[in-house]
């Protein structure tokens, strides 16, 4: 994922109401969110050329989602897959607290990442890149290529706009709507992350449109109290045009 916008226990009744975006190359092979055949509780996309996955959710409301850490300049190639971390939660039964904890004493053998992993009214945040394990505060949030809420310029957009959105009814294609925002930041507020200029503004857009490497899916997840899941998907082609959405709601047991 490169941007993730949440309200955790924001709203009475809803433990999570997630809005994300996930940016890649298009010539990466990916298959879309779909009810894994090898392991049927877990719904999540797939990165076929590696096996992992960005954001998933399962029958028992463990959910997690990861972002790169952007550094370019520390980037190895020999490093296991990031993807896996996630993969690795949904399979398990520890705790969030507990699993992160865990992964965290080797936590540098991969490139930089930013990881969520939570279940019920729990919500933890991990980086190999920061200030080790902490506990997700009661709030809205915004997570791109960085630390948890760092203000670059998509993230405060983003997280304000879902601010004003969420006392209307849950509705998914304004959410949508709110995750395909393609204006870009001007210069004087773009981060320095070690890219070129030019994708720098590119990435700075909600949405990012570019044929090469873009937005590939928006995803929506909505986990109330009650143990009521909503999880929408909508993909794009290279083009920018949609290519499919899948919508799926079940009831955590």
């Amino acid at each position: 994922m490169c941007l993730i916008l949440f309200a955790h226990r924001a709203q009475a009744g809803v433990n999570l109401l997630l809005a994300a975006n996930r940016d890649e190359f298009f010539v990466r092979p990916t298959l879309a969110a779909a009810w894994w055949p090898d392991h049927p509780d877990i719904l999540a996309g797939r990165d076929l050329q590696a096996g992992g996955t960005w954001l998933g959710v399962t029958r028992s409301g463990r959910f997690a989602a990861i972002t790169n850490f952007r550094d370019p300049a520390s980037r190895r190639d020999d490093a296991p897959s990031r993807g896996d971390l996630v993969g690795d939660f949904l399979l398990g039964t520890e705790s969030p607290a507990q699993y992160l904890g865990r992964i965290s004493a080797h936590a540098d053998r991969h490139n930089g990442f930013s990881l969520l992993a939570g279940q019920g009214d729990e919500l933890w945040f991990l980086s190999n890149r920061g200030n080790g394990l902490m506990a997700v505060q009661t709030g809205v949030h915004g997570l791109s290529n960085h630390l948890l809420d760092e203000p670059w310029p998509k993230v405060t957009r983003g997280t304000a706009r879902l601010a004003r959105q969420m006392p209307q009814p849950f509705a998914a294609e304004s959410y949508f709507k709110l995750l395909a925002d393609e204006e870009q930041a001007p210069d004087s507020e773009l981060p320095s992350t070690g890219i070129d200029l030019e994708r720098e503004r590119r990435s700075s857009a909600i949405r990012i449109r570019d044929a090469v490497y873009g937005t590939r899916c928006s995803t929506l997840l909505r986990i109330t109290a009650a143990g009521a899941v909503e999880f929408h998907e909508r993909s794009f082609t290279a083009a920018g045009e949609v290519s499919g959405t899948v919508s799926h709601r079940f009831a955590v047991r």
